[in-house]
């Protein structure tokens, strides 16, 4: 990866600075020019190409103070924390924290205080759920701060989250679950990826990936995505009858089970806006897939399964 970099940026180079963290720089002529932790980024080519011709960095990048709340995202993106993240859950981080940037980029991350935390949390009370998503990004945002010694405290540690007064995602009922494969009849991808999810309980990004190959010796085999860059879970569960029923109709041929009609595989959020699509025409506008999970975790509860078993 060095070799490759270095073509690409002949003068760039990577160090380890005092608190250990992998930082880039560019020398030319004896003079060095700080890049930022950010490999390949906006900010690293403009100070790369700023470097290169020999000129000021430009003002809109000499505005943003160094211990910026915009500075410390740019050190959170480049920590093993997030780097080991899968690329969904990055892009789900990406997003609430650059809303984020957006919003308070300029302010100091030195002088945000638990107050000013609070008061921007509540500005989320009405979403609670996104409230709490922007506090656990926050928490670890400035968990980062503390590494870098930029602060000493956390101003996030002990916020309480906003509670939700809704129930989150609808659990589907029996009878919605007949209603819907009633409507979608077998043979259709809306029935096969009901079927999947529902005999399987993998998430969205697990499914859309599900094929002939992830069934080894009899049984459903394939590792969560969520995991993938940490321990690498291992999922392995004996094929339902019922979903055995459904994957007999499918070509040994086809790579994945939900894969489109051009042959391409499914993306996780393309099943998503699918199975609204496919609810609402089967007169399910309160169900979803996310539902789907909760009503597997009922079966099994009504079925005796334990919590542990269930889990």
């Amino acid at each position: 990866m060095m070799s490759k970099s270095l073509k690409k940026y002949p003068r760039a180079s990577a160090y380890i600075d005092r608190h250990g963290k992998r930082r880039w720089r560019h020398r030319k002529n004896g003079k060095s020019v700080e890049l930022g932790r950010e490999y390949d980024t906006s900010e690293f080519r403009q100070r790369y190409k700023a470097a290169e011709a020999g000129k000021p960095l430009e003002k809109s990048l000499l505005q943003v103070p160094s211990k910026s709340i915009s500075a410390l995202i740019a050190h959170y993106y480049a920590t093993s924390d997030f780097q080991n993240l899968s690329s969904s859950t990055k892009a789900v981080y990406r997003g609430i924290l650059e809303e984020f940037r957006n919003n308070y980029g300029n302010l100091s991350a030195l002088s945000i205080s638990r107050r000013h935390i609070k008061a921007i949390l509540m500005q989320k009370a009405n979403t609670p759920f996104a409230a709490k998503k922007l506090r656990l990004r926050l928490k670890a945002l400035f968990q980062e701060a503390t590494e870098l010694e930029w602060r000493d405290d956390n101003p996030v540690a002990n916020i309480k989250p906003i509670k939700a007064k809704s129930k989150g995602f609808h659990t589907w009922t029996e009878e919605e679950i007949e209603i819907f494969l009633a409507h979608h009849q077998p043979g259709t991808v809306p029935h096969t990826a009901m079927t999947l999810m529902l005999y399987t309980g993998a998430a969205r990004i697990d499914v859309v990936k599900l094929g002939w190959s992830s069934i080894v010796k009899g049984r459903l085999t394939y590792v969560r995505q969520k995991t993938a860059r940490s321990n690498g879970m291992t999922i392995s569960i004996p094929i339902h009858s019922s979903l055995q029923k459904v994957l007999e109709t499918i070509p040994n041929d086809q790579d994945t089970f939900l894969q489109t009609k051009t042959g391409k595989q499914r993306s996780e959020k393309g099943l998503g806006k699918d199975m609204r699509i496919w609810c609402d025409a089967a007169g399910l506008s309160d169900c979803s897939s996310h539902g789907l999970r909760r009503a597997i975790a009922r079966r099994l509860a009504e079925a005796g399964a334990t919590a542990n078993q269930i889990m």
